[in-house]
């Protein structure tokens, strides 16, 4: 009986699989096209050394002929001082010429070998003396198949008239081609073996490299089944510099994006219930004890319930603008006149608080931004500093073009924000201490808010000491229009 291990939560069994393995189909094409070439290669050999083998017979054959023809020319016996007769001329040929090892030299006078060399039992049988008898007339080449395999047979035609007839006869070189194709054909059967046991040996190390260098994706695929929606955790070792590589730090990569977008959502939820919940429980406590008889009373809890509704219908649009800003239309894109810009910031943000409101730098010049978000990031900084100052401080507000960035900032004389919250601040439904006016505490997501929009834009939110106070600067990039937006 065996048991399967049970599915993580969330997720859903693989399809089975089907068919052969990465690895077994890279190892099988690898033996297939090294088998193929070896094949060819060998193919291709045999027919270049099968080719060289019969030209070589047949510059052997066309050498005996060769001399057989000078001889001819010389027609005088060089011992007698008389001209040769055929036989004479035939035997002379044969006593002078020692034939390769895959030769026969034959002398054929009237119809019938008068001598040969070395001794062959082929010459005497009936088959040579068929196959020759024409040739021996005529010349020409021919082939015979004999128990020794096939044989070439030449014909050099020689004829002498005298006054008591005519004698014919022939020069016959037999060439025995098994002999040199014999020594091919073990040369292949050698070249064979060798070429079946490298291609064995390719095969073996297609197969290992294959599942070294598929070892990554394998342990890819395994994590890619072990990964759901309530556990992110698992990352594959990396190790090397090729593409696989690559591709094992890209999925850390993405799984580390994942993992910290589900934390974000859930802690996102997780903090919205519980600002929800305080508002809910507030109204809902003071309807149970409500005294409907008590004018005064009702009315005090209308108020209450009034201010907490208003509390989250704040706190609901805040959070849809904080889902939205990664979205293309979430800006809309214009020229804008930076200082004009900041003079309409500096006028909106005095009636905030009383503020001594303080216009630092305006830059001059024109700059593609979104100038509806950019004001609300900025009055968010206003509402932020008069949070954390008292009536008669100052607030500033300035806007300049260093290197190639609008540069845009808010700075008060408040107590300022400690080095240590100067990261957390910007993050949702975080605060700072509560120091200032007195008004009542925020909900812990405009400068979140602020850092959306600066992201939108391709920017950042900073904060600094000011000494005294904190200084608040966006910083936005440069931008052409048709040039693509980080919320595009």
């Amino acid at each position: 009986m065996t048991t399967t291990d049970p599915q993580p939560p969330g997720t859903t069994p693989p399809p089975p699989r089907r068919g052969l393995s990465v690895r077994a189909r890279i190892t099988a094409s690898v033996a297939l096209l090294v088998t193929l070439a070896l094949a060819g290669a060998g193919l291709i050999v045999y027919a270049v050394e099968l080719g060289r083998v019969d030209a070589a017979t047949t510059r052997e054959m066309e050498q005996e002929l060769d001399e057989f023809s000078r001889l001819r020319t010389e027609g005088i016996d060089p011992e007698t001082r008389a001209p040769y007769d055929v036989e004479g001329l035939l035997l002379t040929f044969l006593r002078r010429n020692v034939p390769d090892d895959d030769e026969l030299l034959v002398a054929w006078v009237d119809g019938r070998p008068r001598a040969q060399f070395p001794e062959d039992p082929l010459v005497t049988s009936a088959r040579f003396g068929n196959a020759v008898r024409d040739l021996a007339v005529r010349g020409g080449t021919t082939y015979l198949d004999t128990a020794e395999g096939e044989v070439r047979i030449t014909s050099q035609p020689v004829r002498q008239d005298t006054a008591t007839g005519t004698t014919e006869g022939a020069l016959l070189v037999v060439s025995y081609l098994d002999e040199d194709r014999a020594e091919l054909r073990s040369t292949m059967r050698t070249y064979t073996i060798v070429a079946g046991l490298l291609a064995l040996l390719v095969t073996l190390v297609a197969a290992w490299q294959s599942g070294r260098l598929l070892a990554p994706l394998t342990r890819l695929r395994q994590a890619t089944g072990a990964v759901s929606a309530t556990d992110l955790s698992a990352r594959l070792p990396e190790s090397g510099n090729d593409d696989i590589s690559a591709l094992t730090r890209n999925f850390n990569d993405m799984l580390a994006r994942l993992e910290q977008a589900f934390t974000d959502q859930r802690q996102f939820l997780d903090d919205a219930g519980h600002e929800l919940r305080t508002p809910l429980t507030i109204i809902g406590g003071h309807l149970e004890l409500l005294d409907e008889s008590d004018p005064a009373e009702v009315e005090q809890t209308r108020r209450l319930a009034l201010d907490e509704v208003d509390r989250m219908s704040r706190l609901v649009g805040d959070l849809i603008l904080l889902a939205k800003h990664d979205r293309p239309d979430f800006l809309t894109l214009e020229e804008v006149d930076v200082d004009t810009l900041t003079e309409d910031i500096l006028a909106k943000a005095s009636a905030l608080a009383e503020r001594d409101w303080h216009l630092d730098e305006a830059t001059p010049g024109t700059w593609r931004l979104d100038p509806q978000r950019v004001t609300q990031a900025m009055l968010q900084l206003c509402d932020n500093a008069a949070g954390h100052t008292a009536p008669g401080d100052r607030i500033a507000i300035g806007s300049a073009t260093v290197d190639g960035t609008l540069r845009l900032w808010v700075r008060d004389t408040g107590p300022g924000v400690p080095a240590e919250d100067r990261d957390r601040i910007f993050e949702r439904f975080a605060r700072g201490a509560e120091t200032g006016s007195g008004d009542r505490p925020g909900l812990g997501l405009g400068l979140a808010i602020v850092s959306a929009i600066a992201t939108a834009h391709g920017g950042t939110v900073t904060v600094e000491d000011a000494r005294p106070g904190a200084r608040f600067t966006i910083t936005l990039p440069a931008r052409t229009e048709g040039e693509a937006w980080p919320a595009s």
